[in-house]
């Protein structure tokens, strides 16, 4: 069977992740883009090297988005809501739309990236993407705890991400109680490493983990950069959390490696 442009150009970008030479991986991703400018994962891979600012950056992954809309067209959009990621053909746009939520989110534009996460999990609720683990620190940076404990409602999960965004909306909404010990407490069953980078004992490194084990100190740095912000902005949140960690000696279940994105 004759293959498409597209289909051409997808094949470029698959070996250019796998190239290790940086100056081939971009060049693959640009001939890509000159045999088909529908090629979303073309547009992602250029924003991740090349661009110099966060401008450059947003401009590519927002041609990504349009690319894979382009090439989608709009039938999936109104018949296949709920069941994205089954489709191999809406990866390309899923992860365009993810990298773009990111950047706005850098960009302090923060309503607009919490929407488009909000959108890619209707249109994948199984969030293979693990977007669900991202939105719930976002939330949690913005004091939206309505929409996090809907978000916690529906992902009902004890993970290190979920369950300290809990224990720090129990405590935003009804102080040092029992239930916020408890929310706390369980939080710190899921990932013992996660308090010293919170309260600054260790530094959060600057190049994040690309794969982690859950429990382990490589998903503590994850959890802790994501949710940083959201404890030190909570009035008493922070040194609530030294009084609790000095006074506990939890222990860290069995592990597992897990790939983030």
């Amino acid at each position: 069977v004759e293959r498409t442009p597209l289909q051409w150009a997808q094949e470029l970008v698959y070996d250019a992740w796998d190239e290790d030479n940086r100056r081939r991986c971009i060049t693959l991703a640009r001939k890509a883009l000159d045999i088909c400018p529908d090629c979303a994962d073309a547009y992602c891979l250029l924003a991740r090297e090349v661009a110099r600012t966060s401008a450059e950056e947003r401009a590519l992954y927002e041609a990504a988005v349009r690319a894979a809309e382009r090439a989608l067209g709009p039938e999936p959009f109104k018949e296949n809501v709920g069941l994205f990621w089954g489709i191999l053909e809406t990866r390309p746009y899923m992860g365009a739309r993810a990298g773009l939520a990111q950047v706005m989110w850098e960009m302090k534009e923060h309503e607009s990236a919490i929407e488009h996460l909000q959108e890619l999990l209707k249109l994948n609720p199984n969030d293979n993407q693990g977007l669900r683990y991202i939105l719930a620190g976002w939330l949690a940076t913005i004091g939206d705890d309505l929409t996090l404990s809907k978000l916690l409602k529906k992902y009902n999960e004890a993970t290190a991400s979920l369950e300290y965004a809990r224990a720090l909306m129990v405590f935003r909404t009804k102080g040092d109680t029992k239930p916020a010990q408890k929310a706390l407490a369980e939080a710190f069953q899921t990932n013992a490493y996660i308090p010293d980078f919170l309260l600054g004992n260790k530094p959060i490194p600057s190049e994040l983990p690309y794969y982690y084990s859950p429990g382990k100190e490589d998903e503590a740095v994850l959890v802790a950069d994501n949710l940083e912000g959201a404890w030190h902005n909570t009035s008493g949140a922070i040194e609530w959390l030294r009084r609790s960690w000095q006074s506990r000696k939890p222990q860290n279940p069995k592990t597992r490696p897990t790939r983030t994105r």
